[in-house]
């Protein structure tokens, strides 16, 4: 049993430091009231179930990371902490669309595709992927023209993903070209925020590194860290290895004859 800890132990300790990296932020631009009321759990989430090597996988490195976030699409951790910690649900998702929900209405209609997720979903939170002709169009033509009013009258909070771009750039440039569109006010440290309306995930390439990477880039230029979270899959499950924590499970004590003997290398 122990020498199979170490991927939980791994996937949760990467986990919380990525949590701590998010906190610091959010409470540095001026939002400690989103750690507060703990929406600070929905920061990072788990995109992970079909990077990883089985559903025993998922389901333990998922359940690993619900420790520290409770945002996941990755069922087999839910069912995992449910047989095992009767919990009933460890972990929760929201109304998401994917680039195929999008692109099989076609290029000409992707605002139509966009407006339907609105016209579903008409409360609470729902994320749209918007990258898949022109993410620029789709901030300044789609979400912030034709669809805006639709946005700011909505009883809930549009989340745009960007699913391609050089990181940290699209991020800002994103949020960017939002603001233009949406405005901004100004935390009680001075960083610029987006309504609460609209949102951003970043969902592609992220790690713990390019997490820490884009959050500072963000607090540079003017951006408070409320306006983003985060989705991370193979990362966050996969990749890693036994000696990312360096992970050692040994024999050090033996009783031989009734004595007892050391087990040391030299």
């Amino acid at each position: 049993l122990l020498v199979q800890l170490w991927y939980p132990t791994t996937v949760c300790t990467q986990s919380r430091e990525q949590k701590k990296i998010i906190t610091k932020y959010l409470k540095d631009t001026g939002t400690p009231d989103v750690v507060e009321k703990g929406l600070h759990l929905f920061k990072l989430h788990d995109f992970g179930f079909r990077g990883v090597s089985s559903v025993e996988s998922a389901a333990t490195g998922g359940a690993a990371h619900l420790v520290n976030f409770l945002g996941t699409d990755t069922m087999a951790a839910l069912l995992c902490i449910k047989e095992y910690y009767n919990d009933s649900m460890g972990g929760f998702s929201i109304p998401a669309s994917e680039h195929s929900t999008m692109t099989s209405w076609g290029r000409e209609h992707e605002v139509d595709a966009m407006r339907n997720m609105l016209t579903q979903y008409p409360k609470g939170i729902v994320a749209c992927v918007s990258d898949s002709y022109d993410i620029f169009v789709a901030c300044e033509q789609y979400w912030g023209t034709e669809l805006k009013d639709m946005i700011l009258n909505r009883d809930g909070i549009l989340v745009v993903r960007p699913d391609s771009g050089e990181l940290p750039k699209i991020v800002l440039d994103v949020l960017e070209k939002l603001a233009g569109k949406f405005g901004t006010s100004n935390t009680p440290t001075g960083h610029k925020l987006l309504p609460p309306q609209i949102r951003v995930i970043q969902g592609d390439g992220i790690d713990i590194n390019t997490l820490e990477m884009i959050l500072k880039t963000m607090t540079a230029a003017g951006w408070a860290a409320d306006n983003l979270a985060f989705g991370s899959g193979g990362a966050l499950l996969q990749k890693l290895h036994r000696d990312t924590q360096k992970c050692a499970f040994k024999c050090s004590y033996v009783v031989v004859n009734g004595e007892g003997v050391d087990v040391v290398k030299d």
